[in-house]
């Protein structure tokens, strides 16, 4: 029989006060932009409307390669900033923007979008211009996928390097080289990299010399980027064939400026980017 001052009742069980208390997913407007990412597939994109379904009400989500998919609107469905909530329709959902402004990268841009945690996965590349590079045209998309580009400075060294690394699930690294073709000292290493880490590091590269050649020539103010002989310094070279005078550093940051877009660079490069972005931000 139970006292006034049993803290359990007749049942035990029933009523265990040293049970914790789960604390219940807080709602969140859903407004067209808000990023979310779906609990159980893992699927992230922007809110870019709803819909009313036999199920109830759905959101529609658009990722960064403009691929859309519906998901319902449930308890505790999604994710945002890492934290499980509910999404809830907004007191006046907006429309739909047929003409949504987007990234460098081409991407939906996400207005007041958040920088994600980094995550432990990473991006290697060769150099500072190449870092530079990616920051111009995919820096809006990398900060949202959580996503931190490191410099290797070379690739003689990679695969004791990327074994250090020590890849894991979850833990991931993408390698960008230069001059990546069959046959090369660079290609070699790349095998040897992905043979001893096959599920957590890939390596791709582009045809490119120097990555400055990523960059179009229409872009670049050029006809065509010019054939430097073997054994000459690249990049002085260049600087000398097209009149940029003898300041690489200069020359560089000139050709920088003049990209705007995905579409001022080469197709070559733009595959293994995106290639790379979506290996690290696989789970």
């Amino acid at each position: 029989m139970a006292t006034s001052d049993d803290r359990y009742g007749p049942d035990v069980l029933a009523n265990n006060p040293h049970t914790p208390r789960r604390r219940a997913a807080p709602d969140v407007a859903g407004d067209v932009g808000l990023v979310v990412e779906c609990v159980d597939s893992g699927w992230c994109g922007a809110i870019i409307g709803w819909e009313k379904t036999i199920q109830g009400w759905a959101i529609q989500l658009e990722d960064r390669h403009g691929q859309t998919r519906v998901f319902p609107a449930h308890r505790s469905a999604f994710l945002l900033d890492g934290e499980v909530v509910t999404i809830v329709r907004p007191h006046q959902t907006s429309p739909v923007d047929p003409h949504p402004k987007r990234t460098a990268s081409g991407s939906t841009a996400v207005e007041g979008a958040r920088a994600r945690v980094a995550r432990s996965s990473r991006i290697w590349v060769e150099g500072r211009h190449d870092a530079e590079l990616i920051e111009r045209v995919w820096g809006d998309d990398l900060r949202i996928e959580g996503v931190v580009v490191e410099m290797l400075d070379g690739v003689d060294n990679l695969v004791a390097m990327s074994t250090r690394f020590d890849p894991a699930p979850g833990r991931r690294l993408g390698v960008l080289v230069d001059h990546l073709t069959p046959g090369t000292k660079e290609a070699r290493i790349a095998a040897e990299a992905m043979a001893r880490n096959p599920h957590g590091v890939l390596v791709v590269g582009h045809p490119f010399v120097d990555i400055w050649q990523a960059v179009t020539a229409q872009c670049a103010g050029i006809t065509e980027w010019p054939v430097i002989p073997r054994g000459q310094d690249w990049k002085t070279g260049v600087c000398a064939a097209l009149g940029w005078g003898d300041d690489t550093g200069l020359a560089w940051r000139q050709l920088l400026a003049r990209v705007r877009t995905w579409t001022d660079l080469d197709p070559r490069l733009l595959g293994p980017v995106e290639q790379l972005i979506d290996f690290v931000t696989q789970d």
